[in-house]
């Protein structure tokens, strides 16, 4: 009789060297890269050493990128000047902001739409590009972003309105920003007293929402498999990649520290120092030239 043993070993045997196979065909791969903005390239007016030298890398190699920020106030070309100023060589078709992805779904969802919006350029710009329509008149949504000043008449439109029936919207739940002076309140912030007033919930659209990630997907025509998210925190960063089933980095160039890590019931992928720390390769002859 043939030797039941040695067989169920070969078999095993060939089996892990599939596996082992496959895992190295995926890992040969060419992968796309979502990077978070500021704590992972800048960190305000400064550039985080090595930043400029990764997405250098990332475009030598062909390697398609976008830097996902949830900063909803400015629109693409003016966060390109300001990384461009800081010395990344990026472009405003680099840069999707939660604003693009706010403007993006509110069209999947009703073309056309009629908005009354509290934001900045980046948000009604965004909006604007899509077809909506910007008004206080019986819009169909109140879409809430961040803006420089507050204004109380604005605030109390938009609780106007929601009471009416308009659906509300908020770009991010961020609570709080930073600027040079410090902390300052953010969409979150409004969107709770907004919320308190009416008794209607927002539905917040950048990170950690998956649909901020799939957004980014769909605008950069790839895939999550082949993708990783690379960011500085664990609640928004992190947390969306894993939902969203990316391979997720942290970086410790932001507000989070190893110890910070343990208080969160998923883990990322890896964890670095910084951007300078990852290995970018690539095969000469599978590389392209930057766009």
């Amino acid at each position: 009789m043939p030797n039941c043993g040695c067989f169920l070993s070969a078999v095993v045997i060939i089996c892990l060297a599939i596996t082992i196979f496959f895992r190295l065909r995926d890992m040969a791969k060419k992968k796309n890269y979502l990077i978070d903005m500021d704590g992972v390239l800048v960190t305000g007016r400064s550039l985080i050493p090595g930043a400029d030298a990764f997405i250098e890398r990332l475009r030598t190699c062909g390697l398609k990128f976008l830097i996902l920020t949830n900063n909803p106030i400015y629109t693409p070309r003016d966060l390109a000047f300001r990384l461009q100023n800081a010395g990344l060589q990026v472009e405003s078709e680099n840069i999707f902001t939660a604003a693009l992805a706010t403007a993006r779904f509110i069209h999947s969802q009703k073309p056309n739409a009629k908005v009354y919006a509290i934001g900045e350029s980046g948000l009604t710009q965004a909006l604007h590009e899509v077809g909506c329509v910007l008004t206080d008149i019986q819009p169909d949504y109140v879409v809430l972003g961040e803006v420089n000043h507050y204004n109380f008449e604005q605030i109390t439109a938009a609780i106007r309105l929601i009471a009416d029936g308009a659906l509300f919207i908020a770009t991010n739940p961020d609570a709080t920003g930073p600027n040079e002076a410090g902390i300052v309140p953010a969409t979150g912030s409004l969107a709770a007293l907004i919320e308190k007033a009416t008794g209607k919930s927002p539905f917040f659209i950048g990170k950690p929402n998956p649909l901020m990630m799939r957004s980014a997907l769909n605008y950069l025509g790839v895939h999550s498999e082949d993708t990783v998210m690379i960011g500085d925190r664990m609640d928004t960063d992190i947390v969306a990649g894993v939902m969203s089933g990316l391979e997720t980095i942290l970086v410790l160039t932001g507000v989070m520290s190893r110890d910070d890590i343990k208080n969160f019931p998923y883990r990322p992928t890896r964890i670095v120092q910084s951007v300078a720390d990852l290995q970018i390769d690539c095969l000469e002859e599978e590389s392209q030239p930057p766009v």
